[in-house]
């Protein structure tokens, strides 16, 4: 009776479909899943390893960081605060000058590559490049907060020291693949992440090596608890994207694309090769003689693709004649490589690879061929990738390093916040701000200009929106140099002669002599 109810319910729904292990074209597909721990903490080692390779060997693989790298952060997410003024009771005069010494004060430390890292060799900006480089080659990167001593020209004591994935792991393990748990103050440790029994990350292990670092010394772990106990504040900034519940590290970028990737880098390596093959002109000479009139392997006239000396070697290379010994021949053998179906080819990969990544591949490949209409339909769907990952990086990076970063100034008297450590409300209404960085650019200025104008005419957008999509710039800032720009154009228009008055003077004039001549036409001219 059980076997007649199994062979029931296997006849049932996804059983006759996708779950279907009858069905000869899903026979062999025998697909298991374990927990985010056992799928990505036991895979995360070779994932990174062949993520940077690819990365390395250049083509689509570094396009594809490259080009998030560029869209999401560019040049740097610059902050721009604001405050809540009606909540804080402040008139805008007064929620302006706040705000404009706030950025003065955050610039004196991001600015600054020895008063922001923790290794004096980025700025905040360009940190922020590195941060979102190392995420998306090794599924997540961290930022460890440290404390210097303040100078007079540095007078603050935050500093940022960010931490590559490979680092963060567990004590007693060798990083280098395998088990990746552990157990520590009774607590369960998944990759260097400590968590509670409720599942609440308490502290993350960092290793003073690299895994295969033969050079380093001893390995020694350090444990840095997620958040101050006094503060609240992090001790460590975790960027990363969870993919499933209970994730807690992440996944690198490339990792579903791998061996798409790989094989066109294979691909392309064969075709070069095949290529530069085609293009030598050897001879080889065939003798029964012992003559050696003519010398082996000899390259004429380069010999820059000779690299060998063994005479049992035979190399090809341009301009090259090769003596064979008696009794051996030559043959080559002619696979008729589809040379011609080579850019279709990658092409059709890489629009797979582009669908994976959520990039056209018209922007993966950066080649723009197609109609305006379509350049315009693959940039706006980049653009939405861009904005959530942009979210993303503000969220686990910029707004956490901000709000340490506030509080020293607050704590220290350089800015003026009544209430900040008083009223959780307050605190937030004081640290609003917006990032901003590099716009998705447009193909056809006049339209998409016309089409903002518009929006903000018909209140579908606002001018601060508008200015922060066509070229990332800050609407109050601008309206700020305008005004300045304005009086000193007034200004020059005053002090230099009119240029529509002279046209008409020198008309004028022309009318004049052209009358004493005894024109014609001058009434008609008039």
């Amino acid at each position: 009776m059980q076997n007649k109810t199994l062979i029931k319910i296997k006849n049932k729904g996804y059983s006759q479909t996708g779950a279907s292990i009858t069905k000869r074209a899903l026979k062999g597909f025998d697909a298991q899943s374990g927990s985010p721990n056992e799928d990505i903490n036991y895979n995360n080692r070779t994932l990174r390893q062949r993520s940077r390779i690819l990365m390395a060997s250049g083509g689509i693989a570094l396009s594809a960081i490259n080009t998030n790298r560029t869209n999401v952060v560019g040049i740097g997410l610059y902050p721009k605060s604001r405050i809540n003024r009606e909540y804080l009771g402040m008139s805008l005069e007064e929620a302006d000058a706040w705000q404009k010494h706030t950025e003065m004060e955050f610039s004196l430390w991001a600015n600054n590559k020895r008063a922001c890292d923790a290794i004096g060799i980025n700025d905040f900006y360009s940190m922020q490049q590195l941060v979102m480089t190392s995420w998306l080659a090794s599924g997540d990167c961290f930022g460890l907060v440290k404390r210097y001593e303040p100078t007079k020209l540095m007078p603050y004591s935050l500093r940022i020291h960010v931490i590559e994935a490979d680092r963060v792991s567990t004590p007693g393990t060798s990083g280098m693949g395998g088990r990746t748990d552990g157990k520590q103050n009774g607590h369960k440790i998944f990759d260097g992440v400590e968590i509670l029994d409720n599942g609440l990350i308490d502290a993350y292990h960092i290793r003073n090596t690299y895994p295969g670092d033969l050079n380093a010394g001893k390995t020694e772990w350090v444990r840095i608890p997620a958040y101050g106990e006094k503060s609240g504040l992090p001790n460590i900034l975790h960027v990363m994207n969870s993919e499933r519940p209970d994730q807690y590290r992440g996944v690198p970028y490339l990792a579903p694309v791998v061996e798409a990737i790989n094989n066109i880098r294979r691909y392309s390596e064969a075709e070069i090769m095949a290529a530069i093959i085609e293009s030598f002109y050897t001879a080889f000479i065939t003798t029964e003689s012992e003559s050696t009139e003519i010398p082996m392997n000899e390259a004429i006239p380069d010999d820059e693709y000779s690299v060998s000396e063994d005479e049992d070697e035979y190399e090809m290379g341009p301009a090259t004649t090769i003596k064979l010994k008696p009794g051996e021949g030559v043959t080559f053998g002619d696979p008729k490589r589809p040379t011609g179906g080579f850019s279709t080819f990658v092409r059709a990969v890489s629009t797979h690879v582009g669908a994976a990544l959520e990039l056209p591949a018209d922007l993966l490949e950066k080649a723009f061929n197609s109609s305006y209409s379509a350049a315009r339909a693959a940039l706006l769907e980049a653009w939405k990738a861009f904005r959530m990952r942009r979210r993303w990086f503000r969220s686990d990076f910029c707004d956490p390093v901000y709000e340490i970063w506030m509080y020293e100034a607050v704590a220290r008297g350089r800015i003026i916040a009544p209430g900040f450590f008083d009223d959780p409300l307050v605190r937030q209404a004081y640290l609003g701000c917006i990032w901003i960085g590099p716009s998705q650019g447009m193909l056809d200025p006049t339209k998409e200009i016309s089409a903002e104008v518009m929006a903000c005419e018909y209140g579908l957008s606002t001018y601060s929106d508008s200015a922060t999509r066509l070229n990332g710039s800050d609407w109050d800032g601008n309206i700020s140099r305008l005004s300045v720009e304005f009086e000193k154009l007034a200004e020059a228009r005053v002090k230099s002669p009119d240029v529509q008055e002279l046209i008409k003077e020198s008309i004028k004039e022309g009318l004049k002599s052209e009358g004493k001549n005894g024109s014609s036409n001058d009434s008609n001219t008039k």
